[in-house]
C-alpha cells in the first residue's frame, strides 16, 4: 500500500500543476470582461469541465492530507507499519469524503 499511495501523492501533484494553467485562464478571463468570462464559465460548467475540477479538488485533498502525514512523519510520529496503514487509508477516505462534501456543497447551494 505505501508504494501506491507514494504514485498517487506524486500523481496528484503532477494534476495539480497541470491544473495551474486552466486555473490561470480562468482568473484571465475574469480580468478580459463578462464575456471572456462567460466563456471560460461555460468551459468549466460542461461535462467535461466538471470532471476535471472534481479531479483536481480530489488531487488538492489528497495532496493537502498526504502533505499532513508527512509532516506528522518529519517529527518521528507514525512509522510503526499499523498506524502507516491507518494513516494510508484516512489520507484516502478523508479525500474522498472531503470532495464528495464540496461538490455536494456546490450543488445543494446551486453554485455550479
Amino acid at each position: 500500500m505505501g508504494n501506491t499511495l507514494s504514485i498517487l501523492h506524486r500523481f496528484t501533484g503532477i494534476a495539480l500543476a497541470l491544473g495551474l494553467p486552466a486555473l490561470a485562464c480562468f482568473v484571465m478571463a475574469l480580468a478580459n470582461g463578462a464575456d471572456s468570462y462567460q466563456q471560460a464559465q461555460r468551459l468549466f460548467v460542461s461535462p467535461f469541465g466538471i470532471l476535471c475540477l472534481i479531479a483536481w479538488s480530489f488531487a488538492f485533498f489528497y495532496h493537502l492530507l498526504n502533505g499532513i502525514r508527512h509532516l506528522f512523519w518529519d517529527i518521528g510520529l507514525g512509522f510503526e507499519r499499523r498506524a502507516r496503514t491507518l494513516s494510508g487509508w484516512t489520507v484516502v477516505g478523508g479525500s474522498l469524503a472531503l470532495t464528495l462534501g464540496l461538490w455536494t456543497w456546490l450543488w445543494l447551494s446551486d453554485r455550479l
